[in-house]
């Protein structure tokens, strides 16, 4: 933590700030350790361009801040609403009148501690900061990518459970729930990256459906999107099957879509732009006829949070640097028809993209994909 902390410190000057705020959820437990989870009670972190670190936080929380190993001034307040205005003047006072560029996480910080923080530093400018933490994320260790791929063997033995009862009349609520079932047997900590996509039929045109009580039947696509999470790192995988028989039509955008993962999986390697991985995948989809129909990006950056920096789309000029880690999940969605999406795990090396994900990716029957992922093979 303390060289998460200083790394942290030695970029905030590099971005042209003083301080960076932060609110609980992935960054601070990325820097910090501590887990808070968001409520009425506003918690901020900041952390100095010198390596100071203040924490503001409610006194029944004070037990999770009594063994940091780092140094940090704690300042707690107590459950009146009235007086957090004055413990966070008091707490940034020495601080107050200067002219501050302080950081914060768009997606993160809400209006609650922001409101509280600028009535504080009132000379101070609130700017967009991810950059900063992205820098420092981006790139894992290997603890890391060893917690990322537990998450996926988690993911990959729970979707194989569930599908072995699968059958044509079973709803999307239905499998999705015993899809978590499956997650938590096999070891997944209670935080999933998402609720688990499942669709059936025209419903799996829609990328990110929402599991219905409508029920799968012969001669129809099934596609769930799943992930799960082991020491705070998340996977998430894609894949998608034929429930029966499928027509000409499905076969071939199901070929098409393994293709394209292939080309990205296989094409990709560090020094590369993210743009570059985009297209690879794109092309193939494009060449055989059905580009209009590739409606999102190829990929997102994967690890504390489900999205995270590097994206993977088109144009893209960030250039790939071993340690990163995103998803590869081509897809092709006709309207009232069937859609097909395969997604992987993938950590850029010095030799390429590994992938943390090794279920087969070949569109298939239910039956058949059993078999073959039972075998290994």
């Amino acid at each position: 933590m303390n060289k998460r902390i200083e790394a942290l410190a030695a970029q905030l000057p590099l971005s042209g700030l003083e301080w960076m705020a932060l609110n609980p959820g992935p960054s601070l437990r990325y820097l910090t350790g501590l887990n808070f989870h968001l409520m009425e009670r506003p918690v901020v972190v900041l952390v100095g361009h010198s390596g100071q670190v203040k924490v503001i936080l409610p006194e029944l929380e004070r037990a999770k801040v009594a063994n940091l190993p780092f140094d940090a001034e704690i300042i707690p307040f107590g459950d009146d609403p009235a007086t957090w205005q004055g413990v966070y003047e008091q707490a940034l006072s020495e601080i107050s009148g200067n002219r501050l560029r302080v950081g914060v996480e768009p997606t993160g910080l809400r209006f609650l501690e922001l409101n509280l923080l600028r009535q504080a530093l009132p000379e101070a400018e609130f700017v967009d900061g991810s950059a900063a933490l992205a820098g420092l994320r981006m790139c894992k260790g290997t603890e890391e990518l060893n917690a990322m791929r537990q998450a996926a063997i988690i993911a990959q033995n729970a979707l194989l459970n569930t599908l072995e009862s699968v059958r044509p009349g079973q709803s999307e609520l239905q499998i999705s729930g015993e899809l978590m079932v499956q997650l938590f047997r096999e070891g997944s900590e209670a935080e999933l990256p998402f609720a688990p996509i499942v669709s059936t039929g025209p419903n799996t045109a829609n990328p990110h459906a929402s599991p219905t009580n409508r029920t799968l039947q012969e001669g129809e696509m099934l596609l769930i999107d799943w992930g799960a999470s082991f020491a705070g790192y998340f996977s998430d995988i894609t894949r998608t099957f034929f429930c029966g028989e499928p027509n000409d039509e499905m076969k071939q955008i199901a070929d098409l879509v393994e293709k394209a993962n292939a080309a990205a999986r296989l094409g990709g390697r560090r020094g590369m732009p993210a743009g570059e991985v985009d297209q690879l995948a794109r092309g193939v989809i494009a060449e055989g006829g059905y580009g209009e129909t590739f409606t999102h990006r190829t990929g997102h950056g994967l690890g504390m949070e489900a999205h995270e920096p590097p994206y993977i789309y088109p144009g893209n000029p960030l250039i790939l640097k071993p340690g990163m880690v995103f998803t590869i999940e081509p897809g092709i969605y006709l309207p009232g028809k069937a859609g097909v999406r395969i997604e992987d795990d993938v950590v850029v090396e010095d030799e390429g993209l590994r992938s943390l994900t090794d279920l087969p990716r070949e569109v298939m029957r239910l039956e058949d994909f059993l078999s073959r992922a039972r075998k290994g093979s």
